[in-house]
């Protein structure tokens, strides 16, 4: 039973992957042309402005992967490999939660479980580290940046374990929705102290000036980085809510043609 509700899960991250992956094609990837333009030009903006006060010349890097590889296979391929990977956790979680909670909504119980993947996994560190396009950054930073957010997804994952575990305990007390709440509240509690305590993270070029203070370079555009940043949530939604309601689907015909003894088979 439990390989059946994991190729289901498969299947639903495969088919949220394509969708997510049409609509960055679609939506994401002007942004991110934009946004290595921003940097080309920046950089020559740099190399000249270098160059007067010290002399030399600019050389441009050398380009392994033409734009239309990144753009069509890098973008599908790590697209596809992340919404597969989350239906397969997605199917794990819903057979463990779905051997232990008294009920038989089935597509009820995944969306619940989308959703709050979705916000655990995704938007709470999202919130703390937002996402910027490709090639905006400094780059000497990218691997304390990734560890950050890493981290802020780590924490996010832990907090949820333990505020689930706080509202089973104290559902006997005071009832399952006020434990519920109480669960709730502790992760927001978690969450906000986590993210006072961590550092920011701020490297959204700003305006470039020479030495006498005149502007050399505009900064990053504001309306590409809230695109790119909307476009990049859109993203997750379509993969997670797609989860939600196709493997819902899927995983209710699974468990409601049998349902006399589909929980039983489950592990406990």
């Amino acid at each position: 039973m439990e390989k059946q509700i994991v190729w289901r899960g498969l299947l639903a991250g495969a088919v949220a992957g394509l969708l997510a992956f049409a609509f960055a094609r679609i939506f994401l990837e002007p942004v991110i042309g934009r946004a290595i333009g921003y940097e080309d030009g920046r950089g020559d903006a740099e190399a000249a402005l270098s160059a007067h006060d010290h002399g030399g010349a600019h050389e441009h890097g050398i380009e392994i992967f033409s734009r239309g590889i990144q753009a069509n296979v890098g973008m599908g391929f790590g697209v596809l490999a992340f919404s597969v990977a989350m239906g397969a956790l997605f199917a794990v979680v819903f057979a463990v939660v779905y051997a232990r909670v008294r009920t038989t909504e089935v597509r009820g119980l995944a969306l619940v479980l989308a959703a709050a993947a979705f916000v655990v996994v995704y938007f709470v560190p999202f919130v703390k580290y937002p996402a910027n396009p490709p090639s905006i950054g400094e780059s000497d930073t990218i691997g304390m940046r990734t560890g950050l957010y890493l981290l802020m997804v780590v924490l996010s994952l832990v907090f949820a374990a333990a505020a689930l575990w706080l509202a089973r305990v104290l559902e006997p007390k005071l009832g399952g929705w006020n434990a519920t709440l109480s669960g709730l509240g502790a992760y927001v509690v978690a969450v906000g102290l986590a993210m006072a305590v961590l550092p920011p993270v701020a490297e959204v070029p700003r305006p470039l000036v020479d030495g006498a203070g005149s502007l050399v370079y505009p900064g990053f555009p504001a309306d590409d980085l809230f695109q790119f940043r909307l476009y990049a949530v859109g993203i997750q939604l379509v993969i997670w809510l797609t989860i939600g309601l196709l493997g819902g689907g899927l995983l209710d015909r699974l468990l409601n043609s049998d349902n006399s003894d589909a929980r039983e088979r489950l592990p406990a």
